[in-house]
């Protein structure tokens, strides 16, 4: 396979073990937010494969989690991949960052440790402001209720949710990472040296 078929199958595989992270994980956190870590695995694909990647597996998984599972319709999708790309393209976008030398004729990947732990905070810092925004906007067109009751749970409710979800999410993806690429490239699933996404 070349190298575009086997990015193709990883993004399909991402797209599955993220479906079954939402199918099979939900944990309640606050009220009646729950935490499921299908963006540990939106991220990680981005991380391998880049920003798009991780937009891609989110539009996915978000559209099949409306026809299956979502009990909030078109506004849920919407929401879903506001919060799954806001932290995963967040930090994906970060790590996969491009030095841009002048005069250079090309440009370099930075992939680092520090860097992954950077786009990691950045996503976590994004997703919390993303969807304090968000949620006061939309969350009052599921939830049957008007903007000023959403208001009124915007800090004891979406803030300690969202900064302990985007918390979670950057933990486990940095646990993560490396095994999954390890087994990734021994599968032959992606290169030694990832091409540029």
């Amino acid at each position: 396979m070349d190298y575009k078929t086997k990015k193709l199958t990883a993004t399909g595989m991402f797209c599955a073990l993220a479906y079954l992270a939402v199918v099979t994980m939900r944990i309640p956190l606050i009220l009646f937010l729950k935490y499921e870590p299908k963006d540990v695995v939106i991220t990680i694909g981005g991380l391998i494969f880049g920003p798009l990647t991780s937009f891609w597996i989110s539009l996915i998984v978000s559209f099949v989690q409306m026809l299956t599972i979502s009990e909030n319709g078109i506004l849920g999708f919407l929401m879903n991949v506001i919060s799954s790309c806001s932290f995963a393209c967040t930090a994906a976008s970060i790590y996969n960052k491009r030095c841009h030398a002048p005069r250079a004729a090309y440009c370099k990947k930075k992939r680092t440790r520090p860097g992954m732990v950077a786009g990691l905070l950045s996503g976590w810092a994004c997703m919390i402001v993303v969807m304090l925004l968000w949620n006061y906007l939309i969350a009052p067109l599921y939830m049957g209720t008007t903007r000023e009751d959403v208001a009124r749970l915007l800090l004891p409710a979406f803030l300690p949710f969202n900064f302990i979800k985007g918390g979670l999410n950057a933990a486990i993806t940095l646990f993560l990472y490396k095994p999954v690429v390890t087994a990734l490239r021994r599968a032959r699933m992606i290169p030694e040296k990832t091409p540029m996404p």
